[in-house]
């Protein structure tokens, strides 16, 4: 079943962020898209879900003004290969550049270093275009940004450090161990958050881009720790 609701209230990212995770902890909620222009929540549900349900789910200062009701057969799911279609483009670019960087000389230990140099700058690119919405959401699922609030806002700038580190090749040793510490630290949090079946929206690429909780994400970072462990070795 596909639910519309108007709310009003949503002024920024972190706005449309703060309810969409108020209504993905509605029991029965499949998924939660959020559209702040249109100042309207499309709800994916396997049962009804009532006006008053989204309104006492909600704090006060975002009030539900309207709903419509869309019936279909069977729960609706978006496929997951479209929802990340953005992530596959943006890590093929990468790969393919990595690649032509060290085409006349081939090297598989700088290609490799060039693809992580690459990943850390453009996926935190994408996290400085909303550092406040980015921080809200990576709070949601890493346990260092559950506890301490200021590293949500500090990280893009770690990423675009270990990124000038790797593209430059200055003190990559380092590089390499914190890239282990840092992305294993998010990977356990990605991992609990699959476990437990929690539909939130991942922070990889910050808030401009949205993207669900996958397996990709884990996929993603433990592609990153891997490499940094062969390097190392």
């Amino acid at each position: 079943m596909k639910s519309i609701f108007k709310i009003s209230g949503m002024t920024c990212n972190g706005c449309k962020l703060s309810v969409e995770d108020k209504l993905s902890s509605i029991d029965g909620v499949d998924e939660v898209y959020v559209d702040l222009t249109k100042q309207e929540a499309v709800i994916y549900s396997k049962k009804p879900i009532s006006f008053s349900l989204i309104s006492d789910s909600l704090p006060p200062k975002y009030r539900v003004t309207g709903t419509a009701n869309i019936q279909n057969n069977g729960t609706i799911k978006v496929s997951k290969i479209k929802q990340l279609k953005p992530l596959f483009i943006i890590l093929t670019y990468i790969s393919i550049t990595s690649l032509l960087l060290n085409f006349k000389n081939w090297n598989l230990t700088n290609a490799m270093l060039d693809f992580m140099g690459l990943f850390y700058i453009i996926f935190s690119f994408f996290k400085i275009l909303d550092i406040k919405g980015f921080s809200m959401s990576f709070r949601m699922y890493d346990p260092l940004a559950k506890k301490v609030s200021l590293y949500g806002s500090i990280y893009p700038f770690m990423e675009v450090l270990l990124g000038i580190m790797f593209l430059t090749r200055i003190e990559v040793e380092a590089a390499l161990i914190l890239t282990i510490i840092l992305l294993g630290i998010t990977s356990f949090g990605v991992t609990q958050t699959l476990l437990n079946k929690k539909k939130i929206k991942c922070a990889c690429l910050g808030t401009t881009l949205q993207l669900p909780m996958t397996e990709a994400t884990f996929i993603e970072n433990a592609l990153m720790i891997t490499m940094a462990f062969v390097l190392l070795i």
